[in-house]
Order: structure tokens, then C-alpha cells, then sequence
């Protein structure tokens, strides 16, 4: 049997060690090796793109990206690996993760259970995008793209607009363009709450948009357009979502 190759993501350190002496302890009846760990998800994606592992073992509550986020983001790689979630909240645990079939493990973790959820994710295989997504309690802070077989990650904070063409999804900032393998529609969903719809197939960060100017078109008539911070493109607004777009502007002014 080839060794598991496992990766531990968890923001306290006496966590991960304990981690690693329990896997110590079951490698006779499961081979295993601790290929790397992390102290939070955004460490974890830049390691595991040049250490690659059978599975990873992620704590729930970290800073800068929690477990479940990271899931989602690990669910865009070529060879995702398959996750183990660990958690001291087991209420939650046992209303999230067992209704969506997403393995995991209540702190303190111990050596049988571990060796259990190791042995069903290595023929389970990765979560689905689906499942890890009702997992989230909160929507993303950052957006990943897959380019040239590695993962980069966009904070959303720095995402000026998103705009549907053909079946991806451009992704805007001030300095570059990514294309996003998701739906327009549940991208407005997740973060509603920072994004306004300015057209059928296109949103904007409430906070990007500078004001508005008039363009004609060529029927005459008088249509709105608009500016953006930071970026000379004009972006047109539909007839159906001038009203929604002009009152999230005057919303974002007054605060």
C-alpha cells in the first residue's frame, strides 16, 4: 500500500503537532507522510501547488480563509485532494457536514476516528463544489483561477466588476482580466451584498462605481453608462436596472 500523502491545515500550532503524533501512531496499519502543512488557507494553496497531497486534513475556523473556503478553492485544481474537515464545533459538524456527506473530525481528535476518515477519503475522492458550497457560512473573501495548472487567488476586494461572456465569466480589477469558470447568476447570489447588477450579463463592486455619464445610441435614445475608480472603461446599464444601480450609488455615498 502507498503511503497517504497528507497535508494539515489548521492555525494553532499544538493542533497540527498533535495531528502529526496521531498519524505517527496509526502509520503501521495505514501508511501515511505529512507531505506539508499550513497555518491558514491562503498558505495552504501556495504550498500544496508545489507539494501535492492525497488529502487534506483542514481546520473549520482560520484567519484570512477558513477550512471551507479553501475546500472550494482546492475543488478547482487538476488533482484536488480529498478533504477531512476538523472542528471543535460539533453541533454544527453534525448538521453541516453529515447532511452534505462531507467527512469530518471534532477536536480532540482521536486515533481510530482519524484513521477511519483517512481510509473513506482516500476512495471517496475531493467534495463536490456543490456540497462545500451549502457547507459556507459566509461568502468568499477570494475568488481562485485556474491559469497555466496553478491556482491564483483574486481578493474580491480588489474586483471591480465581473461580466458574462460565453460560457466564462471575466473577472476585472485595476491591473488584469482573469476568466472564471462560474455562474453570473450565483456569483450575484454569494455576494449581493457587494455587487450590483448593471446589466443582464454583467455586475459591479457597489464601491467602484464613480458616477455615471449619457451615451446615445443609435436609436436616438438616451441610455446610462458606468464609471468606474481606478479604470477609463464605461460599462453600460440596462433600462431594467438603472433604478437598482442609481440607488446603490446613493446608498454607497451616504455611508
Amino acid at each position: 500500500m502507498n503511503a497517504l500523502r497528507i497535508f494539515i491545515v489548521d492555525d494553532e500550532t499544538p493542533a497540527r503537532t498533535r495531528i502529526k503524533a496521531l498519524l505517527a501512531d496509526i502509520a503501521p496499519d495505514l501508511p501515511n507522510e505529512v507531505v506539508g502543512e499550513a497555518a491558514d488557507g491562503v498558505e495552504a494553496l501556495q504550498r500544496l501547488a508545489d507539494q501535492p497531497a492525497d488529502v487534506a486534513l483542514l481546520d473549520i475556523r482560520m484567519p484570512r480563509m477558513d477550512g471551507v473556503e479553501l475546500a472550494r478553492h482546492l475543488a478547482g485544481a487538476t488533482q484536488p485532494p480529498a478533504v477531512v474537515f476538523t472542528t471543535a464545533y460539533d453541533q454544527y459538524a453534525v448538521q453541516a457536514f453529515e447532511l452534505n456527506a462531507v467527512d469530518y473530525l471534532v477536536k480532540p481528535v482521536r486515533a481510530q476516528r482519524l484513521a477511519v476518515a483517512l481510509e473513506k477519503a482516500r476512495h471517496a475522492g475531493p467534495p463536490s463544489r456543490e456540497a462545500l458550497a451549502r457547507l459556507a457560512t459566509e461568502a468568499r473573501r477570494h475568488l481562485s483561477v485556474n491559469e497555466r495548472g496553478r491556482i491564483l487567488l483574486v481578493p474580491l476586494t480588489e474586483i471591480l466588476y465581473f461580466k458574462a461572456e460565453l460560457k466564462y465569466v471575466t473577472v476585472r480589477t485595476r491591473e488584469r482580466e482573469y476568466l472564471l469558470d462560474e455562474s453570473l447568476t450565483h456569483l450575484e447570489q454569494e455576494f449581493a451584498a457587494r455587487f450590483v447588477r448593471v446589466h443582464r450579463n454583467c455586475l459591479v463592486a457597489r464601491e467602484a462605481i464613480a458616477g455615471f455619464e449619457k451615451a446615445a445610441e443609435e436609436d436616438s435614445e438616451t441610455r446610462w453608462q458606468v464609471l468606474l475608480s481606478g479604470l477609463d472603461e464605461r460599462l453600460p446599464v440596462s433600462r431594467r436596472q438603472w433604478p437598482a444601480v442609481k440607488a446603490a450609488f446613493a446608498d454607497q455615498r451616504r455611508r
